[in-house]
């Protein structure tokens, strides 16, 4: 039986949905999970793409499946999981095969990674992935850190993978060591910049304008034939028009107003401050998640100090205002890509990545 081209340790839902996105390519990939009932569900329920799936019992079972030198891409909770992952596989390895942590990883413990495996004769790489549980099923963003080498070994089958913008794929090989996991931290560093500005928008149109939830949802998708195209603007038309199915309600009235966050916006704050770039747009949406999350705090002084008046907002030209808000709403954006940008480019002299800022 010809050997997988790669391997996959993680049968959770982005495990699951980026082995089946590389078997529909046409590549042929080894799985192996933690819990063998997991690798036996996700093979029963691959359907056609059987074929193209080996599911692996056992670690010796699944690294003998793969084609040295052996890519394994690691799809479990970053930190301490992934550290402790590698210690098992590394026993059954051999010179040249590539280790890749595909998690929200902190660039700092994949630079630590590097440095712990470089006399070892395995590799690795710190790959970030971008587009959620639908991305990885159908077209992830992708982000590649580590030796070229080993980008030449995984680059067909991430480039089959990788979403596509114009026919060109969105993928790269971004430099060495922690390159990938940095990019991917600003990545969502502006990301969480960008959802603020969208909220606070939709504050000034609910509070300001007075208008409903639906009505918002349409102003977003006005403009999302226009200039602000973009994913986040799709889904907040939609989210805004979802209506509870018991209620009848904006289903956005209903959710608990409380953010959490995974890490990757406060890293990129962290790493903008320790370079001395000021990055306002992304620290303020880092502070505003970390305030929505204080909620007991948050109802406590409004008891006390109830809410702020909004006060007699009137406008004598409510489209034209609309119109300013999306040109405010264009600045800003540019302006926070304009910080992540600043900040990678510190980064790429900070680290010697030699990062291309263009791709």
């Amino acid at each position: 039986m010809s050997q997988a081209e790669i391997g996959l340790i993680g049968l959770g839902v982005m495990g699951s949905n980026l082995a089946l996105n590389i078997a529909e390519k046409g590549n042929k990939i080894a799985v192996f999970n933690r819990t063998v009932e997991a690798t036996h569900k996700f093979y029963a329920e691959a359907g056609e793409l059987k074929g193209q799936i080996v599911p692996c019992d056992t670690i010796e079972e699944f690294v003998a499946a793969i084609r040295p030198p052996r890519p394994i891409i690691i799809m479990i909770k970053a930190g301490e999981p992934v550290d402790q992952q590698m210690k098992i596989l590394e026993p059954y390895l051999s010179k040249g095969d590539i280790m890749i942590d595909a998690g929200n990883a902190n660039f700092r413990d994949t630079m630590r990674r590097f440095e712990a495996l470089k006399d070892s004769g395995l590799t690795f790489i710190g790959m970030g992935v971008s587009g959620g549980e639908e991305g990885a099923r159908h077209g992830p963003s992708i982000m590649v850190g580590g030796k070229e080498e080993s980008w030449k070994r995984v680059e067909s089958v991430l480039t089959s993978i990788a979403a596509k913008y114009d026919n060109d794929p969105c993928v790269a090989w971004l430099g060495e060591n922690g390159a990938g996991h940095f990019v991917k931290t600003i990545h969502n560093g502006i990301e969480y910049a960008d959802m603020q500005m969208i909220a606070e928008i939709y504050g000034i149109l609910r509070d300001g304008l007075k208008m409903s939830a639906t009505e918002i949802g349409d102003v977003f998708g006005t403009w999302n034939k226009g200039r602000l195209n973009s994913y986040l603007i799709e889904i907040t038309e939609k989210v805004l028009k979802a209506a509870d199915p018991l209620t009848g309600k904006p289903i956005v009235d209903l959710i608990l107003d409380k953010a959490g966050q995974k890490g990757t916006g406060k890293w990129s704050v962290i790493e903008a401050q320790n370079m001395g770039v000021p990055a306002t747009g992304i620290e303020a949406a880092v502070a505003a998640r970390s305030t929505s999350s204080m909620k007991d705090e948050r109802e406590a002084a409004e008891k006390i100090l109830g809410l702020p008046e909004v006060g007699d907002f009137k406008v004598a030209d409510k489209a034209a205002f609309i119109r300013d808000l999306e040109s405010a709403l264009l600045a800003a954006k540019i302006g926070a890509y304009a910080q992540g940008f600043a900040v990678m480019s510190a980064a790429s002299k900070e680290f010697n990545w030699n990062l291309p800022m263009p791709t």
